[in-house]
């Protein structure tokens, strides 16, 4: 499947998150990047956004670079960047909560859309494993987090709520991305079965 056209666009995320994590590496006693562990993301995060490239040259680089999946991964790590440098996460109160569903939101789309263009699944299937790989990074994001930022605090405890919140607001964007991948795939087989009906119909 041709995507050539959302090549600018990942490549843009990908130049833009490198140059936001270099500024948060050289001015790191700046508020917006102290104490918010810019260190880890700049090793974790370009390790993250190079997954797509990493598995398309295992797979022997066969058919069209997938442009639009590796944008959907790339969008979340530069939003949550682009977050901390621009002071939103302190400064706009409902802004981390929407990043815990519209990235995890983003992130499952990217699984989704690889799921349906590379295995037979269902679409009920593909909702599920939506769900599924959304909520196991939610998961593995919020350990990180609490190993990262919590475990030595005096936060330890009075933070177990906002975790929960966090966690239920990563399922229910995970969630939301594996509903729309599934009436994608529906439409989609569908759409092939009227082809080929109407096919059969013209051969008649």
């Amino acid at each position: 499947m041709e995507t050539s056209r959302w090549r600018p666009f990942a490549l843009f995320l990908k130049a833009a998150l490198a140059a936001l994590l270099a500024l948060a590496l050289i001015f790191p006693h700046w508020d917006r990047f102290a104490d918010k562990a810019m260190g880890v993301r700049a090793v974790a995060y370009p390790v993250a956004v190079m997954l797509v490239v990493s598995i398309w040259a295992l797979r022997g680089r066969r058919g069209a670079f997938p442009w639009d999946i590796d944008l959907l991964l790339t969008a979340p790590f530069f939003v949550d960047v682009a977050g901390n440098a621009a002071d939103l996460y302190d400064g706009v109160g409902w802004f981390d909560d929407a990043c815990h569903f519209g990235n995890w939101a983003l992130l499952s789309a990217a699984a989704g859309l690889a799921l349906q263009r590379w295995s037979p699944l269902p679409p009920w299937a593909l909702a599920l494993s939506c769900a599924g790989i959304g909520a196991i990074s939610a998961i593995l994001w919020e350990f990180s987090e609490y190993c990262i930022f919590i475990l030595n605090t005096p936060e330890s405890v009075t933070i177990y709520r906002d975790t929960i919140g966090d966690l239920m607001l990563g399922l229910l964007g995970a969630t939301a991305a594996g509903l729309a991948t599934a009436v994608l795939a529906r439409r989609r087989i569908r759409a092939s079965d009227e082809g080929v009906l109407s096919t059969a119909a013209n051969a008649r």
